[in-house]
């Protein structure tokens, strides 16, 4: 059993934001001056609470590893937006990459900077991706009836205040064709009093996430540590208001990559009613190669934690976030891994099966997309005589 760290469960704690290495005293000058130039390069914001749950005598701590930068940061491999966002961005802080799904940035502000954070460019000051105005954005959603769901995000949608946040929802549940709306968090881990001490966020909430039409939570505990009493408090609150809460994380080097404790993460998250949903490939964005497993150890990582779950702990898919789709990966034999378009953005192509060649070198889809050698089969095939398995 991992140690289970857990600040006192009190309201009206005060929490302190960190923006500084040198406001860390845990942190050595030596370390302050070394990771200067990654903080110059990538943002770095942090909390008092979620410092708390750091071991500080272990190197290699988890929590540390999400949060402290790392010099390693400073690998320019990757992009800056490695699953090309741009492409389908449709007006200022508004995407619609799948048809019935938009993707509204409403933040550029987080409880933290994940070290491994794929929109890390938001955080930029040249970025202007988002925009605090979404009359533009919710007036394409009213003109797009395909559109039946909503994610809010960014940034974090609950790093905003809920006389910011509330507005926001409120005309997106007046659009009648929309039927679902997300809000993805790291609230919950970061800093669970966002919740405990804000009735008017539980209220909103309860408002807007009615019988025939819910609000759903996507939350993101990447380590079971985040899950301290505080955060199961956090988490019960806004159940108890209405929403459907469901859980996200990347697959973390150094973090969640051990089956062992990718399960116990998946199993608390069921005992406390949070439905695990997805486990992403870390995305090749730049900075990020330290943080990213090879698909195949991942997914192998992945599958062994759910094997040893419970059933209910069994519902997440090990999927990426590619350009130009969700691309789960459904398994592995000694010679092919298996891949699905969970999603696609291009609708013909969702649902579509394909083989390849395993390459324990690849860590994202296009590694094997660009194989000299590539070979695919799709299904349905067109073909049933087509001998692929003679080619290998």
């Amino acid at each position: 059993m991992l140690l289970l760290m857990t600040p006192p469960a009190k309201r009206g704690r005060k929490i302190k934001y960190i923006t500084r290495l040198n406001q860390i005293p845990e942190l050595s000058a030596d370390e302050v001056a070394r990771l200067q130039p990654v903080i110059d390069t990538f943002a770095f914001r942090v909390n008092d609470y979620y410092l708390s749950l750091i071991d500080w005598d272990d190197p290699a701590d988890p929590i540390r590893r999400l949060i402290i930068p790392s010099y390693g940061e400073l690998d320019d491999q990757g992009a800056l937006d490695a699953s090309d966002e741009s492409a389908y961005t449709v007006c200022r802080g508004l995407e619609h990459k799948y048809d019935s799904t938009a993707l509204l940035l409403v933040n550029q502000t987080c409880g933290g900077y994940c070290r491994f954070c794929f929109r890390k460019r938001l955080f930029m000051k040249e970025n202007e991706e988002v925009s605090k105005d979404v009359k533009t954005a919710l007036e394409y959603i009213r003109r797009h009836p395909e559109i039946n769901n909503v994610l809010l995000t960014g940034g974090d949608p609950m790093a905003l205040a809920t006389s910011k946040l509330e507005p926001i929802v409120k005309q997106i549940r007046e659009i009648n064709h929309v039927q679902v709306i997300r809000i993805g968090t790291k609230m919950p881990a970061f800093n669970p009093y966002r919740i405990i001490d804000d009735p008017s966020l539980l209220e909103m909430i309860e408002r807007y996430s009615i019988p025939e039409k819910k609000i759903y939570l996507v939350v993101h505990f990447n380590h079971p540590r985040e899950l301290t009493e505080v955060a199961v408090q956090g988490l019960d609150l806004l159940q108890k208001a209405g929403a459907v809460v469901i859980h996200q994380t990347p697959l973390i080097k150094g973090v969640n990559d051990n089956p062992e404790v990718l399960c116990e993460l998946f199993n608390r998250l069921s005992y406390v009613g949070v439905a695990p949903y997805y486990v992403f490939q870390c995305r090749p964005t730049r900075g990020n190669r330290i943080y990213s497993v090879p698909v195949e150890q991942a997914y192998e990582i992945f599958d062994r934690a759910r094997m040893n779950g419970s059933g209910l702990a069994k519902r997440a898919r090990f999927a990426m976030s590619h350009s130009t789709g969700k691309v789960e990966v459904v398994g592995l034999t000694g010679a092919h891994i298996f891949f699905r378009y969970h999603r696609a953005a291009d609708n013909r192509n969702s649902g579509k099966f394909m083989i390849y060649k395993r390459n324990p070198e690849a860590y994202w889809f296009d590694d094997y997309l660009n194989a000299p050698e590539a070979q695919v089969v799709e299904y349905p095939m067109p073909e049933p005589e087509l001998d692929f398995w003679a080619e290998d």
